[in-house]
This record gives C-alpha cells, sequence and structure tokens, in this order.
C-alpha cells in the first residue's frame, strides 16, 4: 500500500467519526491539560518564592554572625582573616543598631543597619522604588516599605525625601549619634522598620564589633569550602544557597505529587481512547477483510490503526497544552484581580518551562502510540474471511 494511501485511511476517522473522534481528543486534552495546570502550578510557586529570596549576589555570598557560646566577636580582625580565605572574593560589614528616624515632624523608631558599600547587594533586597545605596554619596539611606506606612507615604513618593536620624547607644556604651541631610534613595519590601546606610559619615563606636558579616564568594563551587573554613573559626555561617537547595527539593517531591494526580486524569483518558479504538476495529471489521483481500498486509493494516491512534494522541496533547495554559492563565488573572483589590502584589501564579511543554507533547504522542498497539495488533491479525463473513 503506497505511504500517501496508507494515511488517506489512517486519518478518515477525523471525517467520517467526528464527534466521537471529538469527543475522545478532549477527553485526553483534559488528561493532558491537568498535568500542565498542576505541574505548572507548582513550577510557578517555586519560581515566585525564589524570586523572593533570592539574588546573584546573594546566592554566591555567605552570611556570618558572632558566635556567644563561643565568645567568638565579629572584630575587623575576624573580618580580615576572612577575606584571606582561598576563594573569597570580597568581605562585606554590618553594624546594626537602634535608631530614631525623622521625616519633617514625624520620627519613628527603628533599626539602622550601618553597612560598607556592597554589603546590600549581598542582602539581596528587592525594591518597590528608587535604588540602591551609591557608594559615591554615602549621604543616602534605603528604607523598608514598613516605614513608608509608618509616614503614611507610597514607596514612590518617598524617594528623594530628606530625613535625618539619631543611631543610640548600645548596651556596651557609646554616644548618641545624630546625623541630617540624608536623601531616601531606595524603598525595599519588608515588614520591619529598618533602615541602610553606609558607614563612611558614622562615628561608630571603636569598639563596636560587626552585627553581620557577609563573605562573597567567587565561584559556587568553592562555597562549601569557605563555609567550612570560617566554621573552624568558631563563627556561625549560613548559605542562602542551602536554603534554595532545599526548596527545589522540596517542591520537586511537590511538583511529582501533582503529576501523580494529573496522570490519574490522563489514565482514565487513555482508556475512552483504547475504546474508540477498539470500536474503531469492531466497525471496520469488514472493510479490512476487503482490504487484506485485495493485497492489503498486516503490517499495513497494523500502522493504519497505529498512526490513527498516534495522530489522536498527538491531537491530544495539542488541546491539553491549550486547555492547561488557558486554565492556568485565567486562574492567574483571577487570584491576581483578588489580590490587587485586596491591596497586594500581582504574581505570576505558573510558570511554563519549554522542555515541560515539549514533554507533555512527547508523551501524548507515546500515549497515542501505546494506545493503538492493541487494536492495531487485532486488526493485523484477523483472517480476511473471517473479517468478511462478519458483514
Amino acid at each position: 500500500m503506497k505511504t500517501n494511501d496508507l494515511f488517506k485511511l489512517s486519518t478518515r476517522i477525523f471525517t467520517a467519526r467526528k464527534g466521537r473522534t471529538a469527543l475522545t481528543i478532549l477527553g485526553m486534552g483534559i488528561g493532558f491539560g491537568a498535568i500542565l495546570f498542576l505541574v505548572s502550578l507548582g513550577y510557578g510557586l517555586q519560581d515566585a518564592l525564589l524570586k523572593n529570596i533570592t539574588s546573584t549576589g546573594a546566592l554566591m555570598s555567605l552570611d556570618v554572625t558572632a558566635n556567644d557560646q563561643e565568645e567568638k566577636l565579629l572584630t575587623s580582625e575576624a573580618a580580615r582573616d576572612m577575606e584571606n580565605i582561598s576563594g573569597v572574593a570580597g568581605v562585606e560589614t554590618s553594624y546594626n543598631f537602634n535608631a530614631q528616624l525623622k521625616l519633617g515632624e514625624t520620627g519613628s523608631d527603628s533599626r539602622a543597619i550601618v553597612a560598607s558599600p556592597g554589603y546590600v547587594e549581598l542582602e539581596g533586597l528587592k525594591f518597590l522604588a528608587g535604588q540602591a545605596l551609591d557608594k559615591d554619596n554615602p549621604k543616602e539611606i534605603l528604607v523598608s516599605a514598613a516605614i513608608g506606612k509608618v509616614f503614611e507615604i507610597e514607596p514612590q513618593d518617598l524617594i528623594g525625601k530628606t530625613v535625618s536620624f539619631a543611631v543610640l547607644p548600645t548596651s556596651t556604651g557609646g554616644s548618641k549619634i545624630e546625623m541630617d541631610g540624608y536623601t531616601i534613595a531606595g524603598v525595599s519590601e519588608g515588614e520591619e522598620t529598618i533602615f541602610y546606610t553606609l558607614i563612611e559619615e558614622i562615628a561608630v563606636p571603636a569598639d563596636a564589633t560587626y552585627t553581620k558579616v557577609k563573605v562573597r564568594c567567587e565561584s559556587s563551587e568553592s562555597i562549601a569550602q569557605i563555609k567550612d573554613s570560617i566554621s573552624q573559626m568558631g563563627f556561625s555561617v549560613s548559605s542562602l544557597s542551602e536554603t534554595v537547595n532545599e526548596v527545589n527539593r522540596l517542591f520537586r517531591v511537590v511538583n511529582f505529587i501533582l503529576g501523580l494526580f494529573g496522570i490519574i486524569t490522563l489514565a482514565v483518558s487513555a482508556i475512552g481512547m483504547f475504546n474508540t479504538m477498539t470500536v474503531a476495529l469492531l466497525e471496520r471489521t469488514t472493510e479490512i477483510g476487503i482490504m487484506r483481500s485485495i493485497g492489503a498486509s498486516r503490517t499495513d493494516i497494523m500502522l493504519m490503526f497505529i498512526i490513527e491512534s498516534t495522530l489522536m494522541g498527538f491531537c491530544g496533547g495539542i488541546a491539553g497544552l491549550i486547555l492547561g495554559i488557558a486554565s492556568g492563565q485565567s486562574v492567574n488573572t483571577l487570584v491576581n484581580a483578588v489580590a490587587k483589590y485586596m491591596g497586594g502584589k500581582p504574581l505570576d501564579l505558573f510558570s511554563y518551562p519549554f522542555w515541560f511543554l515539549g514533554f507533555v507533547l512527547l508523551f501524548s504522542i507515546i500515549i497515542g502510540f501505546a494506545t493503538g498497539i492493541g487494536p492495531a495488533k487485532r486488526a493485523s491479525s484477523l483472517d480476511p474471511l473471517d473479517a468478511l463473513s462478519s458483514r
């Protein structure tokens, strides 16, 4: 049988039994759409979470804090020792003081993070308005969104405002440090009343120790070795990359579970497709007998059914992609509309990696092929005389 004739016979079911074929494809589409909807929800939530907790700089840094149990304090000497560790690209330091921030006639208690120029980048802050601190302009501060709420000013309206603040004495002593003429450069996300400023203009007491040190690593491969070296010095060390890895491991399990729920729906759809192919076999028994009697081989008959089922699976995969993406975007739009009404931020709840879309389409073709093998074998094994006598 010619390839062109074989293809025409294989696609005839799409026109001869339009309703039944369309319902079968729709059933397959719902199954694949359910998998795409659930798994893309998992990927979307994973991406949303990671975007909120990570930045490139933050992932390549280690957070070092004092170890109270071993009385290991973060002194300038300790910071220099860390800088000399192999694989360390730089060390950024910060002090954390109680402070009072004043805008106009309104004041607020807050926390002041007095830091070296590169510290804010490694902190991985997410900006609502403005930009990071400029190391060439030490008379700038970066405030959290919570401070904007205290002053009842929107984040974008805070940019450029002139403020003053006072750094309060620590428990170990020191005097009150008053600073004025500072400009708000940016507003970051955050529920705590915190502001960041550079250390250049502030006379920090000589006996004050750093609250936190951020160690920038040259490469991701060196993070573990540097962490061990700092731990051996007696300090507490944590890495955001470890948190990210834990999140990724968690969501791999979540996506697997969500995928299983979708596969249950797909299994029901695959049974429906197998049933459709079996019915098509019973309806065309006489036709198969005629084809065999005029020279069609068993292979031709098998290929006809397999091509038919594979094409239906492919169409089911396309329908699944359309249904999965459309339903996901509809839910995302609805949720964001509710979030906007309630004062929340828009969020992409669904993510569609190209490799996963390709996997869904490939899997649909495989399912179509697999469900057609049984009916195809039965059709090819029919005896021409028995098939004709069943008319």
